[in-house]
């Protein structure tokens, strides 16, 4: 006889209900369970026959204009949410582009070219993590210290805005080796085309995070919200008698969810468990640049090798 064995897909979907780590439910559960309460309430007026069931309350709210009202703050937010995840993602890949096009073009004619090179490329990820740090509000970590000199680290400790910084930093690299005849004009334009991509990000994150939803808005939302859910329980009670308690603690919970969802991701770039995963995309950024620079040095020395093995066994080139 084949035995049946659970599904995977059923697996995380029966997990994904029960998961507490990363729900609403620490954020509604105070305000689900006093309207539950005040369902209670009304609930045992109507059983001691006071007359507290009032069916025409329903017309009050109509529930359509305050799903819709809903529907549009959650959408509202997420687009912010999504408008964050596309900027770090141009970032990652400006980046890598980026640590291509400095190891490409710049040449090496000094025996510490390779070195400044490898310099410059890690302040790619030090601009990364200056970003998430900027806009988190936070000063230079100690993140920040294997990627950038004693020196520059204690600068950054005094400014502000760390992804300028750094920008200007790495600017003044590519202009000294412009000077010195490693870049041409044209390489220095692209690569700098760059760079005003990687601003750009740092601004359109600045737009996201210092241009909040109007506060009248989520406020009177809040009130609707609150008012429709205290104006469930005589809507209902003569239908639902001692269940009104637990029927509008669940309504509440949905709608109270719906708008929670709404300010958790309306900021995206902070702890919060729906927030991006900034130190994962950092974390990728920092990988990415390590491999490649390995892996760079790593083939510079086998073209090297070859070329002294096959010098050797050609003597008249």
């Amino acid at each position: 006889m084949v035995r049946k064995t659970q599904s995977p897909v059923k697996k995380k979907w029966l997990k994904e209900i029960f998961r507490f780590h990363g729900s609403v439910i620490p954020g509604v559960l105070e305000r689900s369970v006093f309207c539950g309460a005040f369902g209670v309430i009304i609930s045992f007026l109507d059983f001691k026959q006071l007359p507290v069931a009032q069916p025409v309350l329903g017309t009050v709210i109509p529930s359509i204009v305050l799903g819709l009202l809903l529907v549009f703050r959650t959408n509202t937010a997420y687009e912010r949410f999504w408008e964050g995840r596309k900027l770090w993602g141009s970032t990652v890949n400006t980046i890598r582009n980026l640590a291509w096009k400095i190891w490409v073009a710049v040449d090496e004619v000094e025996s510490d070219d390779r070195e400044r090179k490898i310099a410059a490329l890690r302040l790619l990820p030090a601009f990364a993590i200056a970003k998430k740090l900027y806009l988190r509000y936070e000063p230079a970590s100690e993140e920040l210290k294997p990627w950038i000199s004693p020196a520059q680290y204690s600068n950054l400790q005094n400014i502000q805005n760390m992804p300028l910084e750094i920008s200007r930093l790495l600017g003044n690299y590519l202009q000294q080796e412009y000077k010195r005849g490693l870049l041409t004009n044209y390489q220095l334009t692209s690569i700098h085309t760059l760079m005003n991509n990687l601003m750009d990000n740092v601004g359109g994150c600045e737009r996201i995070l210092k241009t909040p939803i109007p506060p009248a808005y989520v406020i009177h939302l809040n009130q609707l919200v609150f008012i429709y859910c205290l104006i469930l329980p005589f809507q209902f009670v003569k239908d639902l008698g001692l269940w009104t308690g637990l029927f509008v603690a669940l309504v509440s919970f949905a709608l109270f969810g719906i708008e929670e969802i709404g300010v958790e991701i309306e900021n995206p770039f902070g702890y919060d468990h729906n927030d991006l995963p900034l130190d994962k995309i950092c974390q990728t950024i920092k990988s990415n640049i390590e491999e490649f620079i390995a892996f760079q040095t790593i083939q510079d020395q086998d073209n090297i090798e070859k070329k002294i093995n096959f010098s050797y066994t050609n003597p008249d080139i």
